[in-house]
């Protein structure tokens, strides 16, 4: 597969900010507790992956040029596409952005998508997390939650997965086993502004189903831990609190480990 690169010219706008990531973690995932029937959809779901990096590689293009393309010139903090995407049968939303370079995290990236869940799409029960002095939204379906963050490399590869603190993104709050139960309902299923990024994104979000959920148990378990570390702070208002939680990944190194995995059931089926 050919790497392309991103020619992005840039007009960089600073900002006072202070970017504090989460220890960097290696999940161990136990492949032999995962139900075949997941394992399948996983494995299909990298194929899908696999193949929206095929076809823009094809015409030189790659899963972040594709998007940012049509957008003129490129401004670091700004959402791309304008006004995100945003699905209205399944009420699943995303947006991509970058950071300048001087002010990024621990990792050196290009950028990274945020992906979100409106309520409208979430599972019966989801309910906000009620939190002291927090002003929330007025309207029906305007109480959004963060799901996962996925970082981006200079060649439009996606090479880390992280949840981040509410003031990151505007998010309302949700407990982990609400934000949970949300993914089985982000899905991307129209055109625009493009079909293979929205497919990608996707898929990318079945495929690593166990490493988000472990993901979001992490970032429970940082809050939890700076509240008691800081109990005179508002945890989620803290801005020396960014990153919850991240993990490194290979979408090649994931999908032999479920081809695997299913293999290794087959021959002893």
């Amino acid at each position: 597969m050919a790497r392309v690169r991103i020619f992005l010219p840039l007009r960089i706008y600073k900002a006072d900010r202070k970017d504090t990531g989460a220890d960097m973690s290696e999940i161990a995932i136990d492949w032999t507790s995962i139900p075949t029937g997941q394992l399948e959809k996983m494995l299909v779901a990298g194929h899908d992956v696999m193949e929206c990096h095929r076809v823009l590689t094809a015409t030189s293009d790659n899963i972040v040029g594709e998007l940012i393309k049509t957008g003129g010139t490129f401004y670091e903090w700004t959402h791309y596409p304008e006004g995100d995407v945003y699905d209205r049968q399944s009420h699943a939303q995303f947006y991509y952005h970058a950071h300048p370079k001087e002010e990024r995290r621990d990792w050196d990236e290009h950028g990274h998508f945020h992906s979100f869940m409106r309520p409208r799409g979430m599972p019966d029960g989801c309910k906000p997390k009620q939190i002291d002095g927090f002003e929330y939204p007025k309207g029906p379906n305007d109480a959004l939650s963060h799901l996962v963050a996925f970082s981006m490399n200079e060649f439009g590869f996606c090479q880390r997965l992280f949840t981040t603190n509410r003031w990151v993104t505007g998010e309302v709050w949700y407990d982990g086993q609400d934000v949970t139960a949300m993914l089985d309902h982000f899905v991307i299923d129209h055109a625009q502004p493009s079909w293979p990024v929205n497919r990608w994104i996707s898929g990318m979000m079945v495929l690593y189903r166990p490493q988000i959920e472990k993901l979001i148990k992490l970032r429970d378990a940082k809050i939890k831990s700076w509240q008691q570390e800081y109990p005179d702070r508002d945890v989620y208002e803290d801005r020396d609190l960014e990153v919850t939680s991240t993990e490194d990944i290979d979408v090649a190194q994931q999908i032999q480990a479920i081809g695997a995995e299913l293999g290794r059931r087959r021959a002893a089926a």
